[in-house]
């Protein structure tokens, strides 16, 4: 329970009706959950617009609504607060609701089109083994300590993330290491958190359908790091041509990290098979049980971040070459027969890209690859003909099939899939539009030796068509099929 005047700490607001001295004993910006003294927020979103369901909210027992525009008629005992951005304001009274939670412990954000996932886990099991008492905020799943609570979204929203992180300080947490996406900083989910540091990855083509234009995206990504204040750290890899640009105006103090160029923390990859990476980080050889140039980067962020964080250098180093990274990211698997099969989230352009040509790396040279790929529904179109190219490009095989078409028809995706097979590479294409005949036909394909990658959903364990979502999962699917040749 909170005085209403106390959560509007820090929030512009425009004009006030009504008392700033009732009791709120909860906040919603989703009127299905206004219960009595609830504060509802009117947040105009993409698909609804949460002024429409101001007076359901109140008729449910909202006692005060934040909105951008009031509406004609105004009820008598409640408190109107206008503002002129309600998703902004949304975070900053969240944080002040509970009383700033990402405060009283070190909160770490990574950005970045690809990584992600790899960085927050690696970190979160990295801080774990060094003895803390740690929080994890990712695409696959959100945890407290070793309790897992289901994640929905990258980052949550201004509420739950707020809510997230309390209870993570409840827990007795010192860490917490948090996706943050493009999305997340446009929205303005991440308002009113303070953050000890920021990293970036890398960005390429991705999310184009929300932000239309990449200069948008890139500006997304680079307002997390201009608000960070001059106590926490940017880490960024400048081996990116846009890694720079992330540090332009941010008030943190700056550092950077790279294979290629010259940067505060470096690495360089000594050797890269299947069996694992052997790096020189600053100086140090280590032999990593993950696989390709792009976990190096993801292990060398890691690495950075825990040095900033004035952990000890021989300990982490150590403690890294165990650790075996996210579910879904390049999962490697052997048949009986010796196919090689790789699961692997990657569902960009880029993911793709540094994923197969990882393997070309690595194999002997007489060994095939057959790549089993397709696109999301209701996403960023422009990626698609990219995305069947990159997999022709690298691949002796190349099966075309459904991801998670969401409410498009999957021979449409399919359709722009293939605008991006040139008539050269037309005869090593199949179109399956059942992925799990996909992947039982790439099976009956391959040969001993060769390789199998499953690309795009990685640790997901469904499939979404039509609003319905049915159990699927990659690697299990993979597995039985391996068996059932074996």
């Amino acid at each position: 329970m909170a005085v209403l005047k106390d959560i509007l700490y820090g929030v512009a607001l425009e004009q006030v009706i009504g008392s700033t001295e009732v009791e709120i004993a909860q906040i919603a910006f989703d009127s299905r959950k206004v219960a009595s003294q609830t504060l509802f927020v009117a947040i105009k979103g993409t698909l609804t617009d949460g002024h429409a369901y101001i007076s359901l909210a109140i008729e449910k027992g909202a006692h005060a609504v934040v909105l951008e525009s009031l509406p004609e008629h105004v009820v008598d005992g409640v408190t109107y607060l206008v503002v002129a951005n309600s998703a902004k304001a949304l975070g900053t009274i969240a944080a002040n609701f509970y009383d700033h939670p990402s405060s009283k412990l070190k909160l770490v954000g990574v950005t970045g089109t690809n990584g992600k996932t790899s960085v927050c886990t690696l970190l979160y099991q990295l801080f774990r083994d060094l003895g803390y008492k740690v929080g994890l905020i990712s695409t696959v799943e959100n945890k407290i300590n070793d309790a897992i609570i289901p994640s929905t979204h990258t980052t949550p929203d201004q509420v739950a993330l707020q809510f997230l992180i309390n209870s993570m300080i409840d827990a007795g947490c010192d860490y917490c290491f948090m996706e943050v996406s493009s999305h997340a900083v446009a929205q303005h989910r991440i308002e009113g958190l303070n953050f000890a540091g920021a990293v970036f990855t890398n960005i390429t083509h991705d999310h184009l359908d929300f932000h239309l234009t990449f200069d948008n995206y890139l500006k997304a990504k680079k307002t997390f790091f201009d608000g960070l204040n001059k106590s926490a750290f940017a880490l960024t890899n400048i081996d990116d041509k846009n890694g720079e640009v992330m540090l332009q105006n941010t008030k943190a103090y700056k550092k950077s990290y790279a294979l290629k160029t010259l940067a505060d923390f470096k690495a360089r990859v000594m050797e890269n098979q299947f069996s694992g990476l052997h790096l020189d980080i600053d100086g140090h050889e280590v032999y990593m049980k993950m696989v390709g140039s792009f976990n190096a980067y993801n292990l060398l962020a890691v690495y950075a971040t825990a040095m900033l964080l004035e952990q000890d250098k021989i300990k982490v180093l150590t403690i890294l070459s165990r650790l075996s990274g996210a579910e879904g990211r390049f999962d490697y698997i052997v048949a009986p027969n010796k196919v090689v099969g790789i699961v692997d989230y990657a569902h960009t352009p880029d993911a793709l890209r540094n994923v197969l040509s990882t393997i070309d790396n690595i194999r002997n040279g007489n060994e095939s690859i057959i790549t089993i790929i397709g696109c999301g529904g209701d996403r960023d179109k422009t990626k698609r003909p990219v995305m069947a190219q990159t997999a022709c490009d690298w691949s002796h095989k190349v099966i075309l099939t459904s991801d998670n078409p969401r409410s498009e028809n999957p021979e449409d995706i399919i359709k722009d899939m293939q605008a991006g097979v040139t008539p050269v590479n037309q005869r090593k294409v199949l179109t399956i539009i059942d992925r799990r005949e996909a992947i039982k036909t790439a099976c009956h394909l391959a040969q001993p030796g060769d390789i199998i990658l499953l690309a795009g959903k990685g640790h997901e364990k469904y499939q979404e068509i039509k609003g319905l979502r049915t159990d699927f999962d990659d690697k299990k699917i993979l597995l039985d099929q391996f068996n059932l040749l074996a």
